[in-house]
């Protein structure tokens, strides 16, 4: 086979390869919702087993990229929105580390502000969904789920304000800790969304 006809059958679908990395971000996110649900052993170890599984669709999306002339999109837009999905479990997975680490329960605290991050990943799910079929759709859903981050800076104020009377310092610090992580999610969450939006105006 010449060099041209290698280059150009590939065939490798990039926009399905990014789908199913953002649906197992999705998961990850649905997981962690329920650990905040139940405080399960279990159900923690499902946002981690979740992030590995999307830890090796990131190797597999990479190592196309590395092997492929031309792709649809940019290939540093492809990078860095694998990257910042990616991030978003890894802040779901680090939470659950350190709770369990810590030895923390959830609280209707935690559970609003993953709530926040559960609701933006279904429309960054959605807005990658949209990618290669409805444009203006899929920057849609990217606008929305950026606001959502000023939702979670909202809720992270407030309760590390109301974490702070606590006379418990160990208690504080320790919490402070997950608050950040969860602020830390919604910020990737953003940045998806803002990559999303680079892709779509040169798109649309």
């Amino acid at each position: 086979m010449g060099i041209l006809s290698w280059l150009f059958s590939k065939g490798v679908d990039f926009y399905k390869l990014l789908q199913e990395h953002s649906d197992l971000a999705l998961k990850g996110v649905q997981a962690l919702a329920l650990y905040m649900d139940t405080g399960k052993d279990y159900d923690g170890n499902k946002v981690i087993k979740i992030e590995k599984e999307a830890d090796n669709k990131r190797k597999e999306l990479i190592d196309e990229l590395d092997n492929t002339f031309i792709t649809p999109i940019e290939r540093e837009d492809i990078y860095e929105l694998s990257s910042a999905i990616d991030n978003i479990l890894d802040y779901c997975e680090t939470t659950v580390k350190e709770m369990e680490i810590y030895e923390l329960s959830p609280t209707s605290e935690l559970k609003e502000m993953v709530d926040v991050i559960l609701r933006g990943t279904q429309l960054i799910d959605k807005s990658v969904y949209n990618l290669d079929k409805d444009k203006k759709t899929a920057m849609n859903y990217a606008l929305k789920a950026k606001k959502l981050e000023n939702e979670m800076e909202f809720y992270y104020r407030r309760y590390l304000a109301e974490l702070i009377k606590s006379d418990d310092i160990k208690y504080i610090l320790k919490m402070r800790e997950i608050y950040r992580h969860l602020s830390n999610c919604a910020d990737k969450m953003d940045l998806a969304g803002d990559i999303l939006g680079h892709i779509l105006v040169k798109e649309i």
